[in-house]
């Protein structure tokens, strides 16, 4: 669950970046997992998935996002959840 007390304040231009984001009308299959998806299935959408962030102009915002209120589920800036979750230890291990 992510830890809600590391989202910013109401406020609209903080969010102005997904009005720019390539999957902005896209289905949210294609970034979050259905429960139970594993192996080469998973692999093929986040693989999609990372292929639209990849052309994206607010992939860096939207990295940054999740990194900051530590996003637990889907692709965010090309990154799945497993790679979020190595960056962030890393971040905490480096102090």
């Amino acid at each position: 669950m992510a830890d809600t007390r590391r989202l910013p304040g109401p406020n609209a231009d903080v969010w102005d970046w997904q009005l720019h984001a390539a999957c902005r009308g896209m289905a949210s299959s294609y970034f979050f997992h259905p429960e139970g998806e594993r192996g080469p299935a998973r692999a093929r959408r986040e693989a999609t998935a990372k292929a639209v962030c990849h052309e994206c102009p607010a992939l860096a915002a939207c990295r940054a996002h999740a990194l900051e209120v530590h996003e637990p589920y889907g692709i965010w800036g090309g990154l799945s959840e497993g790679e979020r979750q190595q960056i962030l230890a890393l971040s905490v291990q480096a102090g």
